[in-house]
């Protein structure tokens, strides 16, 4: 009888060894604040390799799953499907830090004068109103479109290499037969570049060692002080989103969330250590097709979310927008709220390819809301970064329900289908990790 495989050692699995790399880097940052602040470059460094490849990988899945469809009109109904959903569930996500920020109310007793706070965390704050200039509907419009082809890979901004994409794939299925030879080598270039990231992907726990170092070491708990009502508020805000709205649209479309988040358990410990999204984007991708959604599914809703179905950013807008005017006592009614909130529907699509894109859309936000200022959000540069892996594991949930869900309405995977594959995770998670 052959002998069953043997199980892979529980050190050599990837999500173990980040998360131990999390629990070390947060002891080096308390225990020694000098060395954890000195591993930053550690950090740099794997998600500088990880913008290497990301950027290619969505360009190729993007034009293989469009070019791949021979019907338009499908194509066409998906996108209005996918923006349908993102623009509903984006809304429910603003709504709903709206509703919690109002209840407990967290910045109720701050007193503070915009005018008096920390110079450093004011020019930092500075900083992110520059770049939310750059996020009205005009200029927002304008640069989805780059000055060159290659501009958007060189600025890693993914909603230019989405158009790119798009418009490639358009003009590869306008070919026929002759754009045949091109599609086979977008596909085998697509395999290299996650042949690519598997090797990169390894040095994960480096980086979320050296991320968390960082953080803790230079930003400490104690600094925290007052605002950490805030962070429990958003944090609980995050988890009730999770749970309730997602796991009942989750429910109704067939499928389990807690079985989905263990399915893809590997990149949602690379957000976490990393507080990027672009981590985990690629192991992402193979892990959605994994699961029965299709290529065209999948490379057109999970680009695309990442600019239009932030929600975890989504909920961060709305209660720190609502915060700072508590904080610093500014009254802000229902038709002022309102406003936000229509504000905040436009503002919170300009966050791709952004650094920083929770502060620099905040900043946006503000800009336009009269009465609370702008100057304020200097009040949240100490416990931004403390916020980050929230924002970015909501955002990549958000992300993941919204493909498996569209994919269910397209009639692509049957909710048993979806319930053998996620209920063996580890042998049809073919992603990378």
């Amino acid at each position: 009888m052959p002998h069953p495989p043997s199980r892979t050692a529980w050190y050599r699995i990837l999500y173990v060894q980040v998360l131990l790399a999390v629990a070390l880097g947060i002891g080096v940052g308390h225990f020694f604040p000098a060395t954890g602040a000195s591993l930053k470059p550690f950090a740099d460094l794997f998600v500088r390799l990880v913008k290497l490849v990301v950027a290619p990988i969505v360009f190729c899945t993007v034009v293989h799953g469009i070019a791949s469809v021979a019907d338009l009109r499908r194509l066409g109904r998906l996108g209005l499907k996918t923006l349908l959903y993102f623009e509903v569930v984006s809304t429910v996500a603003l709504a709903i830090g709206l509703l919690v920020v109002n209840q407990f109310r967290p910045g109720d007793g701050f007193h503070v004068d915009a005018g008096a706070l920390d110079a450093k965390a004011v020019a930092a704050s500075k900083t992110f109103t520059t770049q939310s200039k750059a996020l009205d509907t005009v200029d927002f419009v304008l640069n989805i479109v780059p000055s060159t082809f290659l501009e958007g890979f060189a600025k890693g901004d993914i909603l230019q290499v989405l158009f790119l994409a798009v418009l490639t794939a358009f003009a590869l299925n306008s070919l026929g037969e002759a754009g045949a030879p091109m599609l086979r080598g977008i596909e085998s270039l697509s395999r290299l570049f996650f042949a690519i990231m598997g090797i990169i992907v390894r040095f994960a726990p480096v980086g979320a060692f050296g991320a968390m170092g960082f953080t803790v070491g230079t930003q400490g708990f104690a600094s925290l002080g007052r605002l950490l009502a805030l962070m429990a508020c958003f944090y609980a805000t995050a988890g009730l989103f999770v749970g309730v709205v997602l796991g009942a649209i989750a429910r109704v479309a067939g499928f389990s969330l807690y079985r989905l988040l263990v399915h893809l358990r590997e990149e949602l410990l690379l957000v976490l250590g990393t507080s990027s999204s672009e981590t985990a984007l690629p192991g992402l991708l193979r892990k959605l097709e994994a699961l029965g959604c299709s290529r065209s599914t999948v490379g057109l809703v999970v680009p695309t979310g990442y600019s239009f179905n932030l929600d975890g950013t989504n909920i961060y807008l709305t209660m720190a927008a609502v915060f700072l005017a508590q904080a610093t006592d500014t009254p802000l009614g229902l038709s002022g709220q309102l406003s936000l909130l229509a504000v905040a529907m436009l503002s919170s699509k300009g966050a791709s390819g952004v650094t920083g894109a929770g502060f620099v859309v905040l900043a946006a936000t503000l800009a336009v809301v009269p009465g609370i200022p702008v100057e304020s959000i200097a009040l949240l540069v100490g416990i931004d970064r403390f916020m980050s892996e929230c924002r970015a594991l909501v955002n990549l949930v958000g992300n993941s329900v919204a493909t498996v869900v569209i994919s269910r309405w397209e009639g692509e995977v049957t909710p048993g289908e979806l319930r053998v594959r996620l209920a063996d995770g580890d042998r049809h998670a073919t992603g990378l990790g």
